[in-house]
């Protein structure tokens, strides 16, 4: 049983990791063969048109639910880890602005919001290098941390510990960071959790943001009540254009005021705990 101990004593560590993928999407505007598959009404083309009611949905992301986001974040002074594509970034100065002015941590979500798994070693590599010194340039810090669009390959986890991150986010396995290494090269797995993510309120229509509520709710109120006896984290994931809705973002705001009605729970950015965890639980090849 690990012996690492949170900040002040905290209960349990929690990291509210918004996602920024709108405008890196796929879209025939930027060259790619087809339009976003990943669509809230589910439609897919199966032909290579031009989707503008998707486009514009991802859209409302940006101009009306990352404000929605934002302000939550900011009344409570709660920090997040934004997990961004860079070129969304890019294209967002004023959100990437946001961010920046308020502490939070920005983690590589990729160059673009795409696949990565079909890409060779030398592909991923440049992909990788593309998003760090993009997300360098816009907000001023290169990234800790990386997130991929869920698919990987055999040599992600091997370049990232090359190219000098502090931990990686593509793990499901636990609920509590953990040691991993590639070639000698050690790094900090922070597992992330799409079991509470809000894009259940895409992927399955049933499931109604009150559904979404209480679940987080009660992932909170266990892991809380485990956190007694050992570290627990929980990652809650969120996105701009799903969230961000009027008909969803109350339900985020419950949410955060349930955390904040206790005491003792560190809520911080990601590479926060991956450090604590670093200087509290120390790298050992044995």
């Amino acid at each position: 049983m690990s012996t690492v101990k949170w900040p002040n004593g905290s209960r349990l560590a929690l990291s509210i990791v918004v996602n920024v993928e709108e405008g890196s999407e796929l879209s025939i505007t930027d060259g790619d063969r087809g339009p976003e598959p990943v669509d809230e009404l589910g439609v897919t083309l199966k032909k290579a048109l031009r989707n503008y009611g998707n486009e514009s949905n991802y859209q409302y992301g940006l101009k009306a639910g990352a404000p929605r986001i934002m302000k939550l974040l900011e009344d409570r002074n709660l920090p997040a880890t934004f997990t961004a594509a860079a070129l969304s970034l890019e294209r967002a100065p004023d959100l990437t602005k946001r961010i920046v002015d308020g502490g939070h941590e920005v983690c590589a979500h990729g160059w673009r919001w795409v696949h990565q798994f079909h890409m060779d070693e030398d592909a991923e590599r440049d992909f990788i290098r593309k998003a760090i010194s993009s997300i360098e340039k816009t907000t001023g810090q290169r990234p800790h941390g990386w997130l991929s669009r869920y698919l990987l390959t055999d040599n992600t986890r091997r370049l990232l510990t090359e190219e000098g991150f502090t931990y990686h986010m593509d793990d499901y396995s636990d609920d509590q960071p953990f040691w991993d290494s590639v070639n000698g090269r050690p790094i900090v797995i922070l597992p992330y959790a799409i079991d509470s993510n809000d894009m259940k309120m895409w992927v399955a229509p049933s499931f109604m943001p009150e559904d979404w509520f209480k679940y987080a709710r009660d992932s909170f109120d266990w892991l809380y009540r485990e956190g007694v006896d050992a570290p627990r984290m929980m990652s809650l994931g969120v996105h701009l254009r799903i969230i961000g809705r009027p008909g969803r973002i109350g339900y985020l705001e419950k949410f955060l005021d349930h955390v904040m009605s206790h005491d003792d729970v560190w809520v911080t950015t990601r590479v926060e705990i991956a450090r604590h965890w670093a200087t509290q639980s120390p790298y050992s090849a044995n």
